[in-house]
């Protein structure tokens, strides 16, 4: 395992956008691994966005990734006290809107399609779908 070394001002950068604060908090909230597709069925966005996003989440260090087949895993890096101390913190952020509320519900639905603990099914949500670009 390699270390990262990120500067500050790089963390903050990267949750400076309302949509990767919602891909942290859903990790941060479930503690999950998710595929961009399980992501994009989740935030109910693009995935030519999301992809831009985790893109920037892992430059700044705060997602790994892993391949498995066609599929790339996201979770969160843990284990750096700084980052489990923002996690905590984007947890515990406001959801007067309910749009984190829903993050979450559309997460659980959507894990129940995972085989084997993995998702094999690709985006599920109509409308992205055609948007889906493997």
């Amino acid at each position: 395992m390699h270390t990262i070394h990120v500067k500050p001002q790089e963390i903050f950068q990267a949750l400076a956008d309302p949509t990767r604060i919602r891909i942290i908090r859903l990790l941060a909230e479930t503690g999950e691994e998710a595929c961009l597709c399980e992501l994009v069925d989740s935030l109910l966005e693009p995935q030519y966005k999301l992809s831009r996003h985790v893109k920037v989440l892992r430059q700044a260090g705060l997602l790994a990734a892993e391949k498995d087949g066609r599929w790339v895993y996201h979770r969160l890096v843990r284990d750096v006290d700084y980052l489990d101390i923002a996690y905590d913190l984007l947890r515990a952020l406001p959801d007067s809107e309910g749009l984190f509320a829903r993050d979450l519900q559309n997460f659980h639905n959507r894990i129940c399609l995972r085989e084997d603990g993995r998702c094999r099914v690709g985006i599920q949500t109509a409308s992205l779908n055609a948007a889906e670009g493997d």
